[in-house]
Parts: structure tokens; C-alpha cells; sequence
């Protein structure tokens, strides 16, 4: 069903094929956990982009919030599209960027999922922490509080669970 929607809003196939890479992704890491909701991870990775049908920029995430509420999604996964952008954007960061004054750091399990999930993913291809990190620290000016929210969410998300 939510293939079908990201088809109808007109959203890339390069997206899309994203989006379903995200999904794999965020059940594998889903597996670490007893007490995740997986068909609420499955409707937010695959529509965590849909907002991508209407913008590329930072605002994709808020696009895809309305797009997403028109059909009628829940709350929680409207909260996982608009909080999924790296590592979560505080409100400070989100006055900057000019993103409507809120927090945009991921809040449950399943919004930290697909929101580490969509990191760890680069195209349709899985990646590891140190290509998110050389990346985020030639794209984003003054990334320290960036990445460090992001070692947290890979502490919480996969490193505890190896060892």
C-alpha cells in the first residue's frame, strides 16, 4: 500500500528503491529489539520520503507530513517522517535551517529506527557509521552536535547488541 501511495505522489523510483532499502534496514535492527512495533517501523521507512515527491530540501520532511496526513496516517507515522533527518534537528537547528521552531529529534524506538535506518542507507546501498560521519562533516557546517546524536543513536541502536 505504501509503495503504491509513494507512486501516486509522483516520488522518484531512485527514492522509492530508497525507501524500501531503508525498510530492510530498519527491520534488521528492529530484530535487536522484543518491544518494537514493526508494522509502524514498515509504514514509516517506506514513506519516510515521500515528502521527496514535492522538495529535496531539508522541508522534505514536512511535505511529506502533509502528503501522509491527506491519507490518513497516524500520528506516530507522521512523527517518524517528520522527525527521520539525521540524527534528529533540535529546535535551535531547526530556527536556522527555517523549519517551523520545534524539535525534531526522534523520540520513540521506532522513530529512532528508521531515522538510523534511513543514516545507514546511501542511495539504495547500506553504509557504516564512519561513511556517515566523513559525509556528515563535509556537508554540514559545525556537524559536532550532529554526530555526536548520531554515536548515540548507533550506541543505543546496534553497538549494544554486539557485543
Amino acid at each position: 500500500m505504501e509503495i503504491e501511495l509513494l507512486r501516486r505522489e509522483n516520488t522518484p523510483e531512485n527514492v522509492i528503491n530508497h525507501c524500501e532499502a531503508v525498510y530492510k534496514k530498519a527491520m534488521k535492527i528492529a530484530a535487536n529489539f522484543d518491544n518494537v512495533d514493526e508494522d509502524l517501523i514498515r509504514k514509516g521507512a517506506l514513506l519516510h520520503d515521500i515528502g521527496r515527491s514535492k522538495t529535496h530540501g531539508i522541508t522534505h520532511a514536512i511535505a511529506g507530513v502533509e502528503i501522509a496526513k491527506r491519507h490518513g496516517y497516524s500520528s506516530d507515522v507522521l512523527n517518524i517522517i517528520e522527525r527521520h533527518i539525521g540524527a534528529g534537528i533540535t529546535e535551535s537547528e531547526a530556527v536556522k535551517l527555517g523549519l517551523p521552531e520545534k524539535s525534531y529529534v526522534p523520540q520513540t524506538l521506532e522513530e529512532k529506527i528508521v531515522a538510523h535506518a534511513d543514516n545507514l542507507v546511501s542511495g539504495d546501498k547500506e553504509v557504516d557509521i564512519d561513511f556517515v560521519i566523513a559525509k556528515w562533516k563535509r556537508q554540514i557546517e559545525d556537524s559536532d552536535d550532529n554526530i555526536e546524536r548520531l554515536l548515540k543513536l548507533d550506541k543505543e541502536l546496534i553497538k549494544a547488541f554486539e557485543e
